[in-house]
C-alpha cells in the first residue's frame, strides 16, 4: 500500500510517503553445520511472521514473505498449464518450496536439496531484491555481480527501451 500524507502544521507543508516494506541491501552471513542461516533482524521485520524458501533464478534461493508468495503463486496459477515452459517453471518453483519459521535467534533451516541446488557453502550473501530475498553462495554472488557490473551500460540501454 502506498499513500501520501500531507502535514500542513506550522509554516510549511511536508509530504511524507508511506510505503510497504521493501527488501533491499546485501548481507554476508554463514550457514552453520546444522544448515541454519541467520536472517538479519531488519529483514526479518520486513518478512513478518513467516516466509517461503524456494529455488530462485540463476542458481540462488529465493525467500518470499508470505504475502508476496501468495501473489506470485496466484499469478503462476493463472498461466496456461498447456505450455511446457509454464509447467517446468511451476514445478521448479512450487515443488521446491518450503515454509520456514524463524527460531529464537532469527535463523531458518535450509533443506539439503535447496542447499545443493544453490551450491551453498558456509559463506553466503543475502541480497534484498525488492519483494524477496535471494540467498547466494558468496563466491557465486561475487562472480555474478562482476558480470552484471561489467555489462551495466548495455543492461541500462535495454531497460530504457522498456521505459525504465
Amino acid at each position: 500500500m502506498r499513500c501520501l500524507i500531507v502535514d500542513k502544521s506550522g509554516d510549511k507543508t511536508t509530504n511524507l510517503w508511506i510505503t510497504d516494506h521493501m527488501l533491499i541491501g546485501e548481507y554476508k552471513h554463514t550457514i552453520d553445520a546444522k544448515k541454519r542461516l541467520a536472517i538479519p533482524a531488519k529483514l526479518r521485520r520486513d518478512l513478518g511472521d513467516g516466509a517461503v524458501l524456494t529455488r530462485g533464478l540463476d542458481n540462488c534461493l529465493a525467500l518470499y514473505p508470505l504475502k508476496e508468495w501468495e501473489k506470485m503463486t496466484e499469478k503462476m496459477g493463472n498461466l496456461p498449464s498447456g505450455k511446457i515452459d509454464v509447467r517446468g517453471f511451476s514445478r521448479l518453483i512450487l515443488a521446491g518450496a518450503v515454509a520456514v519459521e524463524f527460531d529464537s535467534l532469527g535463523r531458518i533451516l535450509v533443506p539439503e536439496f535447496l542447499k545443493q541446488y544453490a551450491s551453498l557453502n558456509k559463506n553466503v550473501v543475502i541480497a534484498g531484491v525488492h519483494t524477496r530475498l535471494e540467498i547466494w553462495d558468496e563466491r557465486k554472488w561475487e562472480e555474478y555481480k562482476k558480470h552484471v557490473e561489467r555489462d551495466v551500460g548495455d543492461i541500462a540501454q535495454r531497460l530504457g527501451e522498456l521505459g525504465i
